[in-house]
């Protein structure tokens, strides 16, 4: 019964595989269920949903890796934060911090 109501929907099988043709572009598209009444190609919906966009790139800012997370962070403008938060009051009164670089591990 349900070969005959798959195969009245536009279904057939090749090579005991279950084949329906696209519903838009009429390409046909392999390994579909017996239950299905139409199908659309991954290029139809590609089509009507459009290419993907680029991911952007993150702007960097600057500062270190963690800088955030310091107890004080003077940047080379003479913005001071503390623990990440901007303390305008401060500006300029302090020296830019020292950066280190980081450790290579050798693997």
């Amino acid at each position: 019964m349900k070969k005959s109501t798959f195969e009245k929907n536009g279904g057939y099988f090749v090579n005991g595989v279950a084949h329906m043709d696209c519903k838009i572009t009429g390409e046909p598209v392999a390994n579909v269920s017996t239950d299905i009444v139409s199908v659309i190609g991954s290029k139809a919906v590609q089509g009507r949903v459009g290419i993907p966009k680029e991911k952007t790139t993150r702007v960097k800012s600057g500062r270190p890796a963690g800088w955030h997370f310091m107890n004080e962070f003077v940047d080379k403008d003479g913005n001071v934060f503390y623990k990440g938060v901007e303390q305008p009051k401060l500006k300029g009164t302090l020296s830019p911090t020292k950066i280190k670089p980081a450790k290579k591990t050798s693997r």
